[in-house]
């Protein structure tokens, strides 16, 4: 562990990560040995979120004890912990016996003003890489959702333009409009 100038312990290993709790009220990421900092939701990001998951509630998966879960922590790789917004697991992933951790087949990501464009698009690289297979992009500020099926397959969704979390559910969409108003 590192101490940091204003007393917070930080870890240097992943090891270190997975069993540290930040006492600095921030969050963290870690990628291949170096520690992300972010801040967490905020306050108007509530809003969006319980929408969501009540939208999710409505699903089909959620009648199948799948979950939608707010920044669980996501082991892509040995190296790398992410933490979306909101991810989703289906109960086949959450009861399974094997020790590998699940990778979620949807995330969702809430940009805020303090998200660098680079990093959001390097996370989105991570996560198809390592099986994602939608992602939405929420810009709040923008009233507009970029939903992924892959890093190149991009459909931009403003005013009453439906955004769906097809193929990983087939029954969650919303309109945008829906969505940010």
């Amino acid at each position: 562990m590192i101490t940091t100038e204003a007393g917070t312990i930080l870890p240097k290993t992943l090891d270190e990560f997975i069993n540290w709790e930040s006492t600095d009220g921030f969050k963290y990421e870690w990628n291949d040995g170096e520690l992300i900092r972010f801040t967490g939701m905020k306050r108007n990001h509530l809003r969006l979120i319980q929408l969501l998951n009540l939208l999710f509630d409505k699903t089909k998966a959620k009648q199948e004890n799948a979950l939608l879960l707010c920044e669980q922590d996501v082991q892509l790789t040995g190296i790398q912990m992410r933490r979306p917004d909101m991810a989703y697991f289906s109960n086949e992933q959450i009861q399974a016996s094997d020790d590998d951790e699940p990778i979620p087949a949807f995330c969702i990501e809430v940009i805020s003003s303090n998200d660098q464009l680079n990093d959001v698009k390097a996370k989105l690289r991570e996560y198809f890489k390592h099986g994602v297979q939608v992602v939405w992009v929420i810009l709040p500020e923008q009233d507009m959702v970029e939903v992924y099926t892959s890093v190149k397959n991009i459909t931009i969704c403003t005013d009453a333009d439906i955004c769906s979390a097809k193929p990983v559910l087939d029954d969650f969409e919303i309109s945008v409009k829906d969505l940010l108003s």
